[in-house]
C-alpha cells in the first residue's frame, strides 16, 4: 500500500479536481504493474495499472484471477467521465482488492466495496489507513465541500 501511496503523488496536479489515487497490482507477492489517476476523463488508477500490466506482459486474455489490487481509495462504483473502477476490477476477475480508505464521496461511500464483495472478490479495508489519510484527506475534503 505504501507503494500505491508513493505512486499516487505522480497524479498531481493533472488529476485535479479528482483525488490523486495510486494502485499497484501484485501477483505472487511481487508488484507487476502500477498506475495512478490521470486528468479528468482519462484513466483512474485501477484502469491505468491494468493497462500498464497488459502493456508489459504477453498475456492476451484480460482475465486476471491471480492479481491483487492495492488501491489508496475505494474504487469508484459509478460511471462518470470514465467507467466504474469497481466494475472494471470485477470484469477482470481480480481475486483481491486491498483498500486504504473508504471513499467519503456520497456517490460511492462503500458502494464500490459492496460491488466487489458481492462479486466474490476478497476485500481488505484500512491497510496503511493513517498514512494514506494524511495525504488524501485534503483532497477528499475539497470534494465533500462541493
Amino acid at each position: 500500500m505504501l507503494q500505491a501511496l508513493a505512486i499516487s503523488k505522480q497524479a498531481l496536479p493533472a488529476c485535479l479536481p479528482n483525488p490523486p489515487i495510486g494502485c499497484v497490482l501484485v501477483s505472487a507477492n511481487q508488484v507487476v504493474a502500477s498506475g495512478y489517476t490521470h486528468a479528468p476523463g482519462f484513466a483512474h488508477a485501477e484502469a491505468d495499472a491494468l493497462a500498464n500490466y497488459l502493456a508489459t506482459t504477453d498475456i492476451a486474455a484480460q482475465d486476471f484471477p491471480e492479481l491483487s489490487a492495492y488501491v489508496t481509495l475505494e474504487p469508484c462504483s459509478f460511471y462518470g467521465r470514465t467507467p466504474s473502477c469497481a466494475l472494471t476490477l470485477i470484469e477482470h476477475h481480480i481475486k483481491r482488492v486491498v483498500v486504504a480508505l473508504v471513499d467519503p464521496d456520497p456517490r460511492n461511500n462503500g458502494t464500490g466495496i459492496s460491488l466487489l464483495t458481492n462479486a466474490g472478490i476478497e476485500v481488505d479495508i484500512g491497510i496503511c489507513e493513517s498514512q494514506v489519510a494524511s495525504f488524501l484527506n485534503p483532497f477528499l475534503s475539497a470534494i465533500e465541500e462541493k
